[in-house]
């Protein structure tokens, strides 16, 4: 397949004019895929520094850009009702044309948890959570009128070798690795990604059904060849404020020397 190649501009440290710009101008040179993530409150930096919402910057999102697909990198599902997230989701599907990819995940950033009065289990409560959240957001979907206007493929964000990956296996259609702190990044994807081949050996689907996605930092776009060779079809370049989309252009040509 050919890779895929998208960009996550960090909601924090920045202004609403800046994101606007660097989503407009990020699909217009080109990428395939716009992201951002889902804190509430920043977690690199100035701790009171500024921050948005991932769900409303979606909206408009959704209605700036054209081209990219657009969706959260991953948005926590201990933060919404999974019905009304659900909704949400097919609404902003509806306002993008159809080219919402909805990523999920449990959630692991305790302070925001805290802070917005919302409870934060041990690992095994939130997987417990996570996985029944996941259910109710696919039953919902089913049922919304109207629904999606796209295919609104699921994303499973995480590397958890029993309960995330069976998980995906079993309910998404792309999975998301980001090895910000391995020593031999690609090494870990590639045998992350054979563990999830087991999962999905397992529970009786085609490993082929379930795309392969990894987020880099700026400072490992030297990789991004590696990822590809490991079985990433999608690359996305995770770029804090102020957003140097000369790094994004790199991740472009390594795209179409890939693809030549």
């Amino acid at each position: 397949m050919t890779l895929r190649v998208g960009v996550q501009l960090h909601p924090q440290h920045t202004g609403i004019a800046e994101l606007r710009t660097a989503w407009r101008e990020a699909d217009a040179i080109g990428v395939d895929s716009l992201w951002t993530w889902d804190h509430f409150l920043p977690h690199t930096g100035d701790p009171a520094g500024r921050h948005y919402e991932c769900w409303s910057l979606l909206s408009a999102m959704a209605v700036e850009t054209r081209r990219a697909t657009i969706g959260p990198l991953v948005s926590c599902t201990a933060f919404r009702n999974p019905h009304l997230l659900a909704d949400m989701a097919r609404t902003v599907d509806q306002l993008s044309g159809g080219r919402l990819v909805l990523g999920l995940g449990a959630g692991w950033f305790e302070a925001e948890h805290t802070e917005y009065g919302l409870p934060f289990p041990g690992p095994a409560g939130r997987m417990d959570a996570f996985a029944a959240s996941v259910t109710a957001v696919k039953e919902r979907l089913a049922k919304l009128n109207p629904g999606p206007a796209g295919p609104l493929p699921l994303l499973i964000g995480g590397a958890g070798r029993r309960r995330t990956l069976e998980l995906v296996a079993r309910e998404a259609d792309w999975w998301n690795w980001y090895g910000w702190a391995s020593e031999d990044p690609v090494a870990d994807f590639r045998e992350l990604s054979g563990v999830l081949d087991e999962w999905c050996e397992r529970v009786g689907r085609d490993p082929g059904a379930v795309a392969r996605t990894v987020m880099v930092n700026p400072d490992q776009l030297p990789l991004v060849e590696g990822f590809a060779e490991a079985g990433a079809v999608h690359v996305v370049l995770s770029l804090p404020a102020p957003y140097d989309l000369r790094r994004v252009e790199e991740l472009l040509k390594v795209r179409a020397a890939l693809s030549s």
